[in-house]
């Protein structure tokens, strides 16, 4: 069984998609689907199908759904796997399970190598690090289960894989920082400062990698949206780290002339 989640969902049994068109089935597929061979609670799966509307006929409804998958998992049998629909798609005491043999799953490998990149950056092999986290970024095909409506269950799924995305983004940053590679990575962070202009770390890094480039007023002026965007929407000043490496940044600039 292959999955992918890291972008639109695909979920093949024997090498045959089974992704139902229909949303909520799809719903349901997308979160067994995350926690693989772990059981998730029917009540769970109600809460993300329903919300706080869950009909009287949702028991009944839910197991139309699983119905439906296991027709689709029935069409991609026997090959590899030899079992039937049910010791795919498991019913174990109130609970469902996505179980079979998993021969790749994007999201698995991606915090494997996430994982990997970090112990690397921090023993200080900065080149092995560059390399592992960025395989681990491009392992995403888009954002996480793109074309899955989502319920409050998913949402927080997805909202944390999202943020493990961009820290593994940062920490990539952080690596070719090291390895000197400044202006290669200058479109990379304008990018990324745009889309999260509260991200402090993302700023950080930019600003270093801005003003190692020889460009030490952008940095500065970076900083100055950073700290305007703070006070306006929260009311806050940069932390301590931030304005650190502003005053050290700020230290190095050449002084402009007084006409």
């Amino acid at each position: 069984m292959n999955i992918e989640v890291l972008g639109p969902l695909r979920v093949e049994v024997n090498g045959v998609s089974i992704v139902p068109t229909a949303g909520k089935p799809r719903q349901l597929l997308a979160l067994l689907a995350l926690r693989t061979g772990r059981l998730v609670p029917i009540p769970t799966l109600m809460d993300e199908l329903w919300g706080d509307r869950i009909p009287r006929s949702a028991q009944t409804t839910l197991q139309t759904y699983v119905l439906q998958l296991r027709r689709l998992i029935t069409k991609t049998l026997p090959g590899e796997f030899s079992g039937t629909a049910k010791d795919v798609l498991v019913t174990h005491f109130g609970s469902y399970q996505l179980d079979g043999p998993v021969g790749s799953c994007d999201a698995r490998t991606f915090h494997e190598k996430a994982a990997a990149g970090s112990r690397a950056l921090e023993a200080g092999a900065d080149a092995e690090a560059s390399a592992l986290l960025g395989e681990a970024l491009d392992l995403w095909r888009g954002p996480a289960l793109a074309d899955v409506p989502a319920g409050r269950i998913l949402e927080t799924e997805i909202l944390g894989v999202t943020e493990a995305r961009t820290r593994v983004h940062e920490l990539r940053i952080e690596a070719d920082l090291r390895l000197g590679r400044h202006s290669e990575i200058l479109g990379e962070l304008l990018m990324l400062t745009a889309r999260y202009p509260l991200n402090e770390n993302v700023c950080a890094l930019l600003m270093q990698a801005l003003h190692r480039s020889g460009h030490t007023w952008r940095a500065l002026e970076a900083y100055q949206r950073l700290r305007t965007t703070l006070v306006r929407e929260l009311g806050v000043e940069p932390s301590s780290r931030v304005q650190r490496l502003h005053q050290q940044v700020l230290g190095a600039a050449p002084q402009r002339r007084v006409a």
